[in-house]
């Protein structure tokens, strides 16, 4: 979704700074996005990497008009066999990143810039195994409202965008072999009102609104980009 929104900005005549957690990952993004595009080797979960984020921004530039915080991935598991591990690390890049990634560039942000968090369709609907996931994802959600009252007098719109089941790599680290994957999608689509998976660009152009004119008096705000899945059962 990250690279997707990247991407579109790029499309739309803007230019974009990505983040990723390791050399090779920013590297190949940077290959397909082009020359209006900057990376900075940035883990969300780490504190130090996130309290060094402004000063790699600012060799790139002085100033953002756009921050997406949707740095994420998933691991899911029953309530009884989560560990304190598991806990961590989804909190610490789940929630830990979003609110410093925004703390940190917003010396960077002026009057008509916008935040845009990633929450999800996890914080509407109980799913099994999503405990932690869907606890992080609620917290992210929160801050929608909370940076929103902080930031009104400086000018800079809060929104958020929940999306549903997209086609992402979210499955890559839940120790699921790719015929497992292949099940538990096929699976979901199943539930899914429209009865298939999102494309990432599907929120990109969400975000892209969002970020726009068209939106100036969208602010605390989350947008479910969702199919329907979170009011149609």
């Amino acid at each position: 979704m990250g690279f997707a929104t990247a991407q579109q900005f790029i499309t739309e005549g803007g230019k974009a700074i990505i983040t990723g957690r390791s050399e090779e990952t920013v590297h190949h993004a940077l290959e397909k996005l082009g020359e209006n595009a900057s990376g900075i080797v940035s883990d969300a979960g780490s504190i130090k990497d996130l309290m060094n984020l402004r000063q790699q921004v600012r060799k790139h530039t002085e100033h953002i008009d756009m921050v997406f915080a949707n740095a994420g991935f998933g691991k899911f598991f029953p309530i009884e066999n989560v560990d304190e591990n598991h806990f961590d690390e989804l909190f610490n890049t789940l929630v830990k990143g979003p609110f410093f990634t925004v703390q940190q560039v917003l010396p960077l942000m002026r009057k008509g810039g916008s935040v845009i968090f990633n929450t999800s369709v996890a914080t509407e609907i109980a799913m099994p195994n999503f405990s932690i996931y869907s606890a992080a994802k609620s917290a992210v959600q929160s801050f929608i409202k909370t940076f929103a009252v902080e930031l009104t007098e400086r000018g800079i719109r809060v929104n958020g965008i929940s999306p549903g089941h997209i086609k992402t790599n979210i499955f890559n680290n839940t120790g699921l072999n790719p015929e497992q994957i292949e099940t538990a999608v096929n699976g979901i689509i199943l539930t899914i009102p429209l009865k298939r998976q999102g494309e990432p660009s599907e929120i990109a152009s969400a975000v892209l609104f969002l970020a726009s004119e068209e939106a100036s008096y969208i602010h605390g705000a989350e947008i479910r980009v969702d199919a329907g899945i979170s009011v149609i059962r």
